[in-house]
């Protein structure tokens, strides 16, 4: 039997932005690097990252997440140098439009420096696969007000799907989410500035992605926000048989099991869809959802 579903409630504090938690968040992905699994290179170029967070905005994200390095399996670490090219321009050119809408930009990075700078530009939320493991990273943010995404993630990318062995993967995920969550805390980052992602693809296999997804409201109930990333993976391939570009209706469906686990984000590709669907599913279930 699945655990009690209870669904988030008050805001999390991202900077200049609080961000009400009463009903499921869309974190749109702006992935600016040449190698993504999804998307690498077709954002890379400036004018065209720029017109497709426009887009973005417009089908109703609640949040940018802009990516310079891609950690998908396989992947190998990029420059600090090169991140902080692709990252800061971005997080600068489209800091007053999302102020103006109201949505916080969020940087997906691993490493001290550009989470520093992304702060300075304008970020008001670091998504860190590392959990802020990196030696400064907690000192980078604790400062600030901005939030934190703390996941998950089994070795490096470029190794991780190497390690992927678990005794109890749901058990693991989350003891290791509560311990880094705890770490954070005592460190001065208040808990409303406080995100968890299980990490769904980081280390792990099909079968491990399930059981997180099927017992999700285990680590909703860690009481953190939950953050999740399903979208196009190789998960919803090996489910569907179809390649990354045909994967809406699958990761849609992911995205829509996640939130009736009690998921307060879902981090996409395809905004306006996985939008439309919320709406249709917060309708069924009840204004209040």
């Amino acid at each position: 039997m699945l655990p009690e579903v209870r669904a988030m409630q008050g805001n999390l504090r991202c900077g200049r932005f609080s961000l009400p938690l009463d009903r499921p968040r869309v974190m749109g992905v702006l992935n600016v690097t040449p190698d993504s699994f999804s998307d690498g290179g077709r954002f890379l170029d400036r004018g065209s990252a720029l017109e497709h967070a426009c887009r973005m905005l417009s089908d109703g994200a609640d949040i940018i997440d802009i990516g310079g390095e891609s950690t998908r399996p396989g992947a190998a670490p990029t420059s600090e140098t090169d991140e902080l090219d692709r990252v800061i321009p971005l997080v600068e050119a489209l800091r007053d439009e999302c102020d103006a809408r109201g949505v916080p930009l969020s940087v997906d990075t691993r490493k001290p420096a550009v989470m520093r700078a992304a702060i300075a530009a304008g970020a008001s939320l670091i998504n860190d696969v590392g959990a802020l493991i990196a030696p400064g990273a907690i000192d980078a943010i604790a400062p600030s007000e901005v939030a934190v995404c703390l996941m998950h993630m089994r070795g490096e990318p470029a190794t991780m799907q190497q390690v992927a062995n678990y005794n109890d993967v749901v058990g693991e995920v989350k003891a290791f989410l509560a311990g880094r969550a705890a770490v954070c805390e005592a460190a001065g980052i208040a808990r409303d500035r406080i995100v968890v992602d299980p990490g769904f693809g980081f280390g792990k296999t099909v079968g491990h992605n399930l059981a997180l997804l099927r017992w999700l409201a285990e680590i909703v109930a860690l009481g953190y926000p939950v953050a999740v990333g399903l979208s196009r993976k190789s998960t919803i391939g090996a489910l569907t048989g179809r390649e990354v570009g045909e994967r809406t209706a699958g990761s849609i469906a992911a995205a829509l099991s996640a939130v009736a686990r009690g998921a307060a984000i879902v981090r996409v590709h395809d905004v306006r869809e996985t939008v439309d669907a919320l709406e249709v599913w917060r309708a069924v279930e009840g204004a209040n959802r």
